[in-house]
């Protein structure tokens, strides 16, 4: 039984198919190119990160002169969240008089772009909390983690929105909706595949052009989606009845005829 074993051992692997040595040749190869590929991709990222690390030293005094402005124009940054169609879902009412104090908003990258940024919102003195600075911060690790922390603030006697109580004219009351603020104290760590949404849209969309947001023009492109949607169905509309027209169309009565001859 043994000897029997054996032999059809050996001949199971005398009949395997041979190995295609071209094949093998082919894909090592590929995979050379492939790493070369991956190379020259790790390259460009880094030239990427230094021409982005360069240009943000050039935008941030632009960024100061455009502020500058900001500061002098009443409820900007206010009347631009409420025009974000994201954002003005966060702030209830308490929180849109606190925004009225909202001197800027900043976004800067950390020096090495890819380990994080931060989120800067300064305030003028107001009746709510003592801070002049509220900031939340995101750092990148390399093994593709993200920590957060923010700045708790520090609130003045009854003005605490985010322990859902509100005092105002010696009357406590219940916030209309939770409070934006919580926002900054909401630090949990994220893990890679996890984002920050309010973060994001502060930082991608709404921190590089804000006058969109102010000017209400955010929605234009849609509106003209729309508009060209509705002349599309039109259109159709009209194809349709100028085809039942045609369809309808009843051919002339034969003693029609005859009686104009």
């Amino acid at each position: 039984m043994t000897d029997k074993g054996k032999r059809a051992k050996v001949d199971e692997e005398e009949g395997s198919e041979p190995i295609d040595t071209e094949l093998v040749d082919s894909i090592q190869k590929l995979q050379e190119v492939q790493d070369e590929l991956e190379k020259v991709n790790e390259e460009a990222s880094d030239k990427v990160l230094e021409v982005e690390q360069k240009y943000n030293e050039v935008r941030r005094p632009i960024y100061s002169k455009r502020n500058e402005i900001i500061q002098g124009i009443p409820d900007f940054w206010l009347t631009a969240f409420l025009s974000h169609p994201a954002l003005c879902e966060l702030l209830n009412e308490e929180d849109q008089q606190v925004f009225k104090y909202l001197q800027s908003l900043d976004v800067e990258d950390f020096k090495d772009v890819k380990s994080g940024y931060s989120i800067i919102f300064t305030f003028k003195q107001n009746p709510y909390f003592e801070d002049n600075q509220l900031v939340k911060v995101y750092r990148f690790s390399d093994d593709g983690t993200t920590s957060v922390s923010g700045t708790q603030p520090r609130w003045k006697d009854g003005m605490d929105f985010t322990n859902g109580v509100v005092e105002k004219a010696g009357n406590k009351r219940p916030p209309s909706d939770e409070s934006f603020f919580k926002w900054f104290t909401d630090t949990d760590n994220k893990d890679s595949m996890a984002h920050d949404e309010i973060a994001d849209i502060i930082k991608e969309d709404l921190w590089p052009n804000p006058l969109k947001y102010f000017n209400n023009e955010g929605d234009d492109d849609d509106d003209e989606f729309e508009d060209e949607d509705a002349e599309d169905d039109d259109n159709d509309d009209d194809d349709q009845g100028n085809g039942a027209d045609e369809d309808g169309e009843e051919e002339p009565d034969e003693e029609e005829d005859d009686e104009d001859e």
